[in-house]
This record gives structure tokens, C-alpha cells and sequence, in this order.
């Protein structure tokens, strides 16, 4: 029976909005945290808001650590410096947080026996080492994509740290994770960019009327598209085909609403907006 994943030092690289709310949440806990970033700036700064309790850019600082959480972007989980996998401990839980699964979990498969494949679906428009804040996950899904080879220990431990956060569990086959959150996450990035350019630029209105008359409605819906654009990024190029059939099924849909308004069939419009109205509380 291995150690129970309290009972050793917890490990996170990577101490931006995930890393370090991650950090913020498990110390308040009690339990140990340690952490490894790439600059030594990040790890000042780290140090002083009290993301962890020992920070550096040594992957020596893993060692002991019964759990570790790859708190990475999707690039350097694919690739992975090899200093770090070898400084993982061996009989370690190893989780990631990316938000793209099969890929991850492939490469991840050959590459540490104890690998958990994870993704906490949280976040804000904030990113690097000043975005981390506790509370993140409270209420949120905590989705894992085990495979018949992932370690039930390894499993149970990454569910207990994610309700020990208050994340809500969730465990589903990676390329249907895949599927699910290019239509709720990663195709609404690039929807959300486009609402912008268009406000940006279309229409005869002058730009400076339309930015001073966007409020609440237009900051919901243009949030995530003026988040990372690394991240968004990141996310199209790792789940292109699953992004493009998102995209494709957006467009169909905003097809249809635009040719009820050419062919001015007002009730029929207003059914699709009851349709949708009814629709919205299912996935809040």
C-alpha cells in the first residue's frame, strides 16, 4: 500500500492562475507545498504572495513529493524537459491540468508509471504569477481520463485532492473529453475573438461610441476571447480537428438564426430564443 498523498510534500510546476491558486488552496489545508517555475523572477514573486512554501527553478525540489500536479501550458506538457521527468520521484502520482487529454495522455503514458491525466475546468482571464487565487475550484468540474492502465491508487489520490479543494469529480474517455470541451471551451475562445474584431471594426457605428457603450452582456461574452492568446492557441493547435467541428457546428447554428432574420420570421426567431433560454441553465 503506498503513502497516502497528504502525507508527503505535494509538488507543483508551474505557478500561474492554476499552479498557484492550486498552491494557495492546498496550504490552507496545512499541507506542504513545494514548487518549481523557470525564472528565478517568478519564484520571487511566488515566494512573496505565498504560493508555496519552497519555490525554485531546481527540479531537485520535487524529490520526496508524494504527488506532483503539471501545472504547465499544453506545449511543455507534449514536450517535456527531460530534467524534469527524470527528477519526478518514481512511486509519485504525476497529474497535468492541460486542457486537451488524448494527446497528453499519450505522451504521458511511457513516461512515468503513475501518470493521472486531469483538468480542472477553472479559470479567469488572468495569467502568470499574479493570477493565482484560492478559491478557484469551488464548485467547479474536475475531469480525469483514465485508461485501463492508469494505477486505481493514482486515480483515487487525484480525486481526493480535487474534492479536497471542493472540485467537482468527473471521469470520462480522453478523445470524448476532447470533443466536449472544444465546444464549450476551446471553439467559444475563437468565437469570443471574432464578437470582438467585429465590434472592433464592423459596422457604420464610430469605435469609440461602441466601446463606451459595451457593458455587462458584451464583457460576458467577449471574456474569454481577450484572455491568454497563448492559451488559445495552444488549445486550436492541439485540438484542431475537434476545434474545426465545433466551428463548423457554430456556424450552421448562427447560419440558421441569420436567415430567420433575413426572412423576417419573427415567431420562429423567438422560439429558438425561448429554446435557448430554456437550454442556458443546463450547462451553469
Amino acid at each position: 500500500m503506498t503513502t497516502h498523498w497528504r502525507e508527503r510534500p505535494i509538488g507543483i510546476v508551474g505557478l500561474g492562475l492554476i499552479g498557484g491558486s492550486l498552491g494557495l488552496d492546498l496550504q490552507a489545508q496545512g499541507l506542504e507545498v513545494r514548487a518549481l517555475v523557470h525564472r528565478r523572477s517568478t519564484a520571487e514573486r511566488a515566494q512573496e504572495r505565498g504560493l508555496a512554501q519552497r519555490i525554485d527553478t531546481d527540479p531537485a525540489v520535487l524529490q520526496d513529493c508524494g504527488l506532483v500536479i503539471l501545472a504547465l501550458p499544453l506545449d511543455r506538457l507534449l514536450e517535456p524537459d527531460p530534467s524534469l521527468v527524470a527528477a519526478l520521484p518514481a512511486d509519485a502520482v504525476i497529474t497535468d491540468v492541460g486542457s486537451v487529454k488524448q494527446p497528453i495522455q499519450e505522451r504521458w503514458a511511457s513516461l512515468h508509471r503513475r501518470f493521472v491525466p486531469s483538468h480542472p475546468m477553472a479559470g479567469t482571464a488572468q495569467a502568470g504569477v499574479e493570477a493565482g487565487l484560492a478559491g478557484l475550484f469551488q464548485g467547479r468540474p474536475w475531469v480525469a481520463t483514465p485508461t485501463a492502465e492508469t494505477d486505481p491508487e493514482a486515480l483515487t489520490a487525484v480525486r481526493g485532492l480535487a474534492e479536497s479543494i471542493g472540485a467537482h469529480w468527473l471521469e470520462c474517455p480522453a478523445a470524448a473529453h476532447d470533443q466536449a470541451v472544444a465546444l464549450i471551451s476551446h471553439m467559444p475562445v475563437l468565437v469570443s475573438a471574432a464578437l470582438l474584431q467585429s465590434a472592433d471594426s464592423g459596422g457604420t457605428a464610430a469605435p469609440a461610441l461602441v466601446r463606451a457603450l459595451a457593458s455587462s452582456g458584451f464583457a460576458d461574452t467577449s471574456r474569454i476571447g481577450g484572455g491568454n492568446p497563448e492559451l488559445g492557441t495552444l488549445m486550436a493547435r492541439t485540438n484542431r480537428a475537434a476545434v474545426l467541428s465545433a466551428l463548423e457546428q457554430y456556424q450552421r447554428q448562427l447560419q440558421q438564426l441569420q436567415s430567420l432574420v433575413e426572412g423576417e420570421q419573427w415567431e420562429a426567431l423567438q422560439q429558438e430564443l425561448v429554446h435557448c433560454q430554456a437550454l442556458r441553465p443546463e450547462f451553469l
